[in-house]
């Protein structure tokens, strides 16, 4: 029920007003009146009425004053003005301020409900364009998800200047701008392997994330299969570093609940630019490849200090080979990805010692172990041929140097990681036309959505969501919502169905929002496309 509220400094108008106009059987709520601009403003502050009707002449302040400073601090509120004077410079002042109506007194009640009527439906169709609008923010999250991870690839990675990363953070709607920052890498998987992809726990964990994230007002990036990176900003490194010790100690607390997720986490070190981030984000990588070297779920800081400590403790395999664990190879073949194959294998070779490397022996020993750790996981994870892993993944020869050593493995082990990658391609195709099939029987469904399909298909949202990216090039939503157009285009070209049941056999129960959805993706009124001979009605 929308709300009206009348200013008027003649008592015998405002009460005829107020009287004779039944306000609740017509759907409205008489929620206030005053004699006077001065004394409607304050309590129009408290009321927040939907319309305001207004004498222009007033003592203390009069209409247009009123008109003026509610407009300014309450654009929503729709204004009627009354005046007994036709003063054509009255009207030229209340169409500049954005006055909807300007009538003149005497008016009857029926007039000016006839009136109140007209600026009713103005204010509840933009209403209705605002909550459209609303909705399609928030469908299109997953884009904007896509965009913020393309942004932190600019700032971590470096070669943008600052103006360019402060002017797409403001596309973005991001603050970013502080005196410190830091990163901290974090991901979190579980470890019932027969629960299929998805795991509503692991769902949950993330969203208590993003929620202690925000806490801490860190910006969430989240990196679909990498896991996520926050980015934590304060105007002081103690400022700082409370921020993270504090979020990464309620994070802890989140996981101990879930005796079946996996967490691990780098921290990088603080900076005060911008444009260092990236060296942050070196830290927190290297710290974050220990994820692969360890058993324990933990957060680990990025530091000479802290990295080195843990070299002295593994130092027994610099002189004793054999305690080389296959596993973590395996896990890294499992779970990495290529960007982090050069710290997990700088980290690998530092935990033996910093003068392991330096025996050829040794050496030559590690590149064969690795060789058939690699040619083991092709084999067995991959279902690859032997005569298949010697074609793709060359053995070692005799390798002259650590450099050259460290290059070969790097190769071989992104060589297979590509191979696990193309093999999940073709199971990951599966599901996308899955995901593809399903669309076309169910687009007819308004609550189609990236989180009841990943159920459907077993996959978290942000798996299948990177999944079908990469399967299709584009995201889900933008994929459902072209199909979705493609069949309103038909119907609307070759049936006489209204718009709005085109819209509701298409997926869209609120007939509003699928044409302003129309109009935002086709550019053109679904009215303007049938076009003129086509059957249909005004929309």
């Amino acid at each position: 029920m929308l709300k009206v509220f009348l200013a008027e400094d003649e008592f015998v108008i405002r009460e005829g007003i107020k009287n004779n106009i039944n306000w609740s059987d017509h759907g409205y709520e008489f929620c206030g009146e005053a004699g006077d601009g001065e004394l409607a403003f304050s309590m129009i502050q408290k009321l927040r009425p939907d319309i305001l009707i207004t004498d222009i002449r007033m003592p203390f302040m009069d209409g247009l004053t009123l008109s003026r400073m509610v407009k300014a601090e309450f654009p929503g509120i729709e204004i009627i003005l009354l005046t007994g004077y036709e003063d054509f410079e009255y009207a030229k002042e209340a169409i500049r301020i954005g006055v909807a109506s300007y009538l003149s007194k005497p008016i009857s009640g029926q007039n000016l409900l006839s009136e109140i009527d007209h600026v009713a439906e103005k204010i509840i169709e933009k209403r209705k364009e605002k909550e459209a609008a609303l909705r399609y923010e928030q469908d299109m999250k997953e884009k904007a998800q896509l965009d913020k991870q393309e942004f932190f690839k600019d700032i971590v990675t470096g070669g943008k200047s600052l103006s360019e990363i402060l002017d797409r953070a403001k596309k973005l709607s991001m603050n970013i701008l502080a005196l410190r920052y830091n990163i901290v890498l974090v991901k979190i998987w579980s470890t019932r392997h027969d629960a299929g992809e998805y795991s509503g726990s692991v769902v949950q964990v993330e969203e208590k994330i993003d929620g202690i994230a925000a806490k801490y007002d860190a910006l969430v990036f989240d990196l679909n299969l990498e896991g996520k990176a926050l980015l934590f900003r304060a105007d002081s490194d103690d400022e700082l570093n409370n921020r993270i010790d504090n979020a990464l100690l309620e994070m802890k607390e989140v996981f101990s609940g879930y005796n079946h997720i996996r967490y691990y986490g780098g921290v990088g070190q603080s900076t005060d630019r911008i444009t260092d981030i990236p060296r942050s984000f070196d830290w927190a990588s290297r710290a974050f490849a220990h994820l692969y070297l360890s058993s324990d779920s933990d957060f680990l800081y990025g530091s000479e200090e802290k990295l080195g400590s843990m070299k002295e403790n593994v130092i027994l395999s610099e002189v004793d080979p054999k305690h080389i664990d296959r596993r973590l190879i395996r896990e890294f073949l499992r779970r990495g990805d290529e960007s982090e194959t050069e710290y997990f294998m700088e980290e690998f070779f530092n935990g033996m010692g910093k003068n392991a490397m330096k025996s050829t022996m040794l050496r030559q020993y590690i590149a064969m172990d690795v060789y058939f750790c690699v040619a083991d996981f092709a084999e067995s994870e991959l279902k690859l041929s032997r005569s298949d892993v010697d074609a793709i993944i060359p053995s070692a020869e005799l390798l002259a140097d650590e450099k050259t050593t460290c290059d070969y493995l790097i190769s071989i082990i992104n060589k297979a990681i590509d191979l696990r990658k193309k093999t999940a391609e073709g199971s990951y195709r599966d599901v996308v036309n899955q995901v593809i099939a399903y669309i076309e029987e169910h687009y007819c469904e308004d609550e189609l959505s990236l989180n009841q399909l990943a159920a459907v298909v077993n996959f978290s949202p942000n798996h299948l969501s990177a999944v079908f990216r990469q399967e299709t090039g584009q995201p889900f939503i933008k994929y459902l919502t072209d199909f979705r157009m493609e069949k309103a285009k038909e119907l609307l070209l070759s049936t006489s169905k209204k718009s709005n049941e085109i819209g509701l056999l298409v997926g869209y129960k609120d007939p509003h929002y699928f044409s302003f959805l129309f109009k935002k993706t086709q550019g053109v009124t679904t009215t303007q496309y049938r076009g003129v001979g086509h059957p249909g009605e005004a929309v």
